[in-house]
């Protein structure tokens, strides 16, 4: 049976027209089409956020190997995924007033503004530390045959892992935070961070022997905060912040 596209006017048969893609079923809108909208544009219940989150959790390396060698279908698109998921974390880091710079009264140094700065554009600095992550990775890990946009890929969903995992333990860092056991948890849930990243390279470099996998991912890790280092002091430099 022939059908004409509601949005393009093509000719075809089946389900989906072959010029637009466009559903050849397309419901009247009501309360059940904006409830079935939501779920799937913006959540993405039956694949998307949920699928990606248990991806991330179960099977991270080969999940992410399998999304750059193709797979993509039942994955939210990664870097949406990263701007969601640090916007909800910045919300949240805003929302209840959390502050775990040093004491304001002890630098010169206004900590209370760049701690509100920060909150207010962690979505963005969470991408821009992305790139810095990927050169430590493209560095360490540059003979396994995959570009440097794909290790940016690669990056951007263990991004996403992060977050969801801070996500999942801020309630943890709300509860303890103004106490003295706030560092701890400040460095069980970077650790938690560490644990992550090298349990997702394993399994996304799994043709490489486990051990080689963990120095190469600690080279990794190493020259992301040697790169950390230099920018955070080079702008902290021209912005006369830094004495010399």
């Amino acid at each position: 049976m022939e059908i004409t596209c509601k949005n393009c006017q093509h000719v075809y048969e089946g389900n989906y027209c072959n010029n637009c893609s466009q559903p050849a079923d397309t419901h009247r809108i009501n309360r059940h089409f904006l409830w079935h909208d939501i779920q799937h544009g913006l959540f993405h219940f039956d694949k998307g956020i949920l699928y990606s989150f248990k991806a991330l959790f179960t099977r991270p390396g080969d999940s992410i190997r399998e999304f750059i060698e193709g797979k993509r279908v039942n994955h939210f698109k990664p870097l949406s995924l990263v701007l969601l998921l640090a916007g909800m974390y910045g919300f949240l880091y805003h929302k209840f007033d959390l502050n775990l710079f040093p004491d304001p009264t002890e630098s010169e140094f206004d900590y209370h503004d760049f701690n509100e700065w920060m909150a207010t554009h962690f979505s963005w600095i969470t991408i821009a530390t992305i790139p810095i992550y990927t050169i430590g990775t493209w560095i360490a890990f540059r003979k396994q045959g995959y570009n440097f946009v794909e290790y940016f890929i690669l990056n951007t969903f263990k991004a996403s892992q992060k977050l969801f995992a801070h996500i999942a333990t801020f309630p943890l860092l709300y509860y303890y935070y103004g106490t003295p056991h706030i560092a701890t948890i400040t460095n069980i849930i970077y650790a938690l961070d560490v644990v992550l990243i090298f349990w997702s390279n394993m399994g996304f470099f799994n043709k490489m022997p486990k051990i080689k996998v963990f120095l190469l991912s600690a080279l990794s890790h190493f020259i992301f905060w040697i790169l950390m280092l230099i920018i955070v002091a080079s702008v902290l430099l021209i912005s006369g912040k830094l004495k010399t």
